[in-house]
């Protein structure tokens, strides 16, 4: 569809930089119409978010114009929102039982890993605007990291997607991909010796360890049909935001055809074992019988240019503005493997979704 607009549809802030889409000359809700038009030269660049399964609806921009600034956003304090209503899907109850029925399935063996996620809803008791949400998700975080995808050019909705994901999918720059995949968790301690003792016992634990493994596997096999020299370290790094401790490996690759597009290997790369499981086809499965549509939710937010260079994060730590600018989706979720326990991954749902609450300034859910 050719539309027109001047306003801002896309932001993303990195460390290296933060890149803006203005305009909309056309917008996509289907992956693989954008990247033919991408391919085709019949667009210059492409913003917006890609859905967790490729099969439901894109959010995907042609923007008018596509701006690069070398720092991140400066980043504000928190909002001083109260939210006056939350509703839960589903309750602490019931996401522990969905946890032990999918631990029964590993057991069985029929599948290695699933992610489970459960969200939020909240009314908040004033109006938001997506800009002004987005300095503050960047300024709760150290790399400054945040996102905010216009939704509305191209599903109606008026709605935006915004977060401050930490979890690179892939950057890629001429014939170079780096991917800085995350998994296993836990979350941080403002008392400094408690904090060292978790990321210690993050780095050791057996449990999260193997989590991390699925998808660095998952990683270097998909790359490997597209590059060479895949090179991933074969232990994990700690890294962290302002909430949690992460399980980190950066990866880097060549690619044999450098007319790759960034878009080609988000749809190639996304999801990964980080936020569906393993195998995927049996994981994916699993998480829409039990949750149904994700959308945006951990499927991937990026952009990539006429040279075919760009980035793609992966949607996490994030929610869905509505039109009316007071109610919003949260989600947070946790991989389950064989060793997970029900209440230590509900805990770990908790403490994710600290990421949003905290830019919102809500210290507490009613």
């Amino acid at each position: 569809m050719v539309v027109s607009s001047n306003s801002e549809v896309f932001v993303l802030s990195r460390p290296h930089g933060t890149v803006r889409g203005g305009g909309i000359a056309r917008t996509y809700t289907d992956v693989d119409e954008a990247s033919a038009a991408l391919r085709a030269g019949e667009i210059r660049s492409l913003t917006g978010a890609i859905p967790f399964d490729v099969r439901d609806r894109a959010a995907l921009v042609a923007p008018a114009r596509l701006a690069f600034d070398p720092s991140p956003l400066a980043g504000s304090a928190p909002l001083t929102r109260r939210a006056i209503s939350t509703v839960l899907h589903p309750d602490a109850d019931e996401h522990r039982e969905r946890i032990a029925h999918a631990i029964k399935r590993i057991v069985a063996g029929d599948v290695e890993k699933v992610v489970l996620a459960r969200s939020v809803d909240l009314l908040l008791d004033q109006k938001v605007q997506p800009l002004e949400l987005l300095d503050a998700l960047a300024g709760g975080n150290v790399e400054h990291n945040a996102f905010a995808v216009d939704l509305d050019a191209a599903t109606g909705s008026g709605s935006w997607l915004l977060g401050a994901s930490p979890e690179v999918l892939l950057r890629k720059s001429g014939s170079t991909v780096l991917c800085h995949p995350y998994a296993g968790s836990a979350p941080r301690s403002a008392d400094p010796a408690e904090d060292e003792a978790t990321a210690k016992r993050l780095a050791a634990s057996a449990k999260d360890l193997a989590e991390h493994a699925f998808v660095v596997d998952h990683l270097r096999e998909r790359l490997s049909h597209l590059c060479d020299d895949v090179d991933a370290p074969s232990t994990p790094r700690l890294q962290s935001t302002g909430e949690v401790w992460h399980l980190a490996t950066p990866i880097r690759a060549t690619l044999r055809d450098p007319s790759t597009t960034a878009l080609d290997l988000a749809l190639l790369l996304g999801p990964t074992p980080a936020v569906c499981g393993t195998p995927s086809d049996v994981a994916g499965q699993i998480i829409r019988d039990v949750e149904g549509e994700r959308g945006f939710y951990a499927g991937s937010v990026g952009w990539c240019d006429a040279a075919g260079d760009g980035e793609w994060m992966v949607a996490i730590r994030c929610l869905e503005l509505a039109g009316d600018r007071r109610n919003l989706r949260t989600w947070a979720g946790g991989g389950i493997v064989e060793g997970s326990d029900p209440q230590a991954e509900l805990d770990e749902t908790g403490f994710k979704l600290r990421t949003v609450l905290n830019a919102l300034g809500i210290a507490e859910l009613p």
